[in-house]
């Protein structure tokens, strides 16, 4: 709640000082038929402020979210566990206050955090070197279209359908200003549409690709080989970029960087951030060494002072707030430095052997969901990660089960239309992570057997 410590003579006093009577006169040059008449908003009586407290608390207890159901949601956004301690380091105020540390001698702690940061995010995506965070996963996924396009000087874009529409729809959006093709390669039948269909990407690919853009695991939840990938992008001389929403996949299931990726990019939401109704998350970017100056945005580096003491710094800053326009990679001036300090908090305490737990958890709960499925539900077929598709035989018959689901307090999946309109309505994607236990997923088997 604000605190507006004001009085009315501070409010005559500065009115006062702009030759106006009323702080309606501020407003003097919006039409007054957009302007609020006194009583027309019909508010109660004022309340006290342990009043309102009060009533807002009240109120806040009716909603229902991940922490009080079973959140079997996905498409990007994930119900991962995270420890007290992230808050808690993330909201001390030599963190929380900080800024873009341009003064390398008083911005250590922050220096060393994104340092930190940047080598966790690289070993866990197997590349050789992180920038420190992008804004969110759809932006870094169009920025690697566009760093492809300055690394190869070609123009032309292929990217398959079963990356996530948000970041197909924010690619798209980005290169369409600018000359060159964007290509979408549509899915066919494969897995019912509802796997990343290699040959149809492959079969895009010409001497005038820039890049292919690929999501592992694609957006509905498929793990598949990318060996065939290298050699067709190794044979056209374009890059291949890697896409991924859910980066705890890579603590069980190979890396962006161990299939051959130039790029990998992607959501770093489930390490430690919590959904927050879509953000504030954070953007991930990796690429292989040599092609780090191209890369957008910034790189702290390792160095050693005058007196040879350890230090950090900004060692690489392409971005548009830092240098000149016309010499910059990207016009992103804002990052997720306070993000990547929950990422990093989060992986220090998870380590190795905690976040494969975590993807172990998450994988056992969707091969448990799925073989246990009744007959008038069928999943995806193949391999999968923590994510899949649920196809029911009819949309009527989707939408009972997500009533019913709902009133067992269970957030059962999203309609599939609602993320691409191109689905049909009977199809729902569910994903588990480690939040879901055995008791959940029998009461959300029973909850699909009572709308056979």
């Amino acid at each position: 709640m604000r605190f507006l410590p004001h009085t009315n003579a501070d409010r005559s006093n500065m009115l006062k000082s702009m030759d106006m009577d009323t702080m309606r006169d501020l407003f003097a040059d919006i039409a007054s038929e957009f302007h609020l008449q006194e009583g027309s908003l019909d508010l109660p009586e004022a309340l006290s402020e342990a009043a309102i407290v009060r009533k807002f608390t009240k109120a806040s207890e009716q909603n229902r979210h991940a922490g009080n159901t079973r959140c079997f949601l996905g498409g990007g956004t994930y119900h991962h566990f995270v420890p007290a301690v992230v808050d808690y380091v993330i909201s001390r105020g030599e963190f929380l206050t900080a800024y873009t540390p341009y003064q390398p001698e008083i911005s250590q702690g922050t220096l060393q955090v994104l340092f930190e940061f940047q080598t966790m995010i690289a070993r866990l995506t197997g590349m050789d070197v992180s920038n420190a965070s992008m804004y969110e996963a759809a932006t870094s996924t169009a920025e690697a279209a566009l760093m492809a396009r300055r690394v190869t000087r070609k123009s032309r874009v292929v990217m398959a359908g079963s990356v996530n529409p948000r970041y197909r729809a924010v690619t798209q959006n980005y290169l369409s200003r600018l000359d060159g093709e964007y290509i979408e390669v549509l899915m066919g039948n494969k897995q019912g549409g509802f796997a990343t269909d290699l040959d149809a990407v492959i079969a895009s690919i010409d001497e005038k690709t820039a890049c292919v853009i690929v999501q592992y695991p694609d957006f509905y939840g498929s793990v598949y080989d990318l060996a065939p990938l290298r050699v067709a992008c190794d044979a056209a001389k374009c890059l291949m970029v890697v896409a991924f929403s859910d980066a705890t996949a890579f603590a069980l299931i190979e890396s962006p960087g161990a299939m051959g990726a130039d790029i990998a990019v992607g959501s770093g939401q489930s390490l430690g951030i919590p959904m927050g109704f879509g953000g504030p998350h954070l953007g991930l970017f990796t690429c292989k060494q040599k092609f780090v100056r191209q890369m957008p945005g910034r790189v702290c580096g390792l160095t050693a002072d005058a007196d040879g003491k350890r230090g950090f710094v900004l060692t690489l800053s392409t971005r548009e707030q830092h240098i000149r326009r016309e010499k910059a990679t990207s016009n992103i001036c804002s990052n997720q430095g306070l993000m990547c300090t929950a990422a990093a908090t989060y992986m220090t305490l998870m380590g190795d052997e905690g976040l494969k737990t975590v993807a172990q958890r998450s994988a056992a709960a969707l091969h448990k969901l799925v073989s246990s499925l009744p007959v008038h539900v069928r999943a995806a077929q193949g391999a999968h990660y923590n994510e899949t598709v649920l196809s029911f035989t009819n949309q009527k018959q989707r939408d009972a089960f997500l009533d019913e689901a709902g009133k067992r307090d269970i957030f059962a999946g999203i309609p599939l239309e609602q993320l691409d309109a191109s689905r049909a309505s009977n199809h729902l994607l569910v994903t588990t992570t480690e939040m879901i236990e055995a008791a959940d997923i029998q009461d959300y088997l029973a909850a699909l057997e009572a709308v056979r």
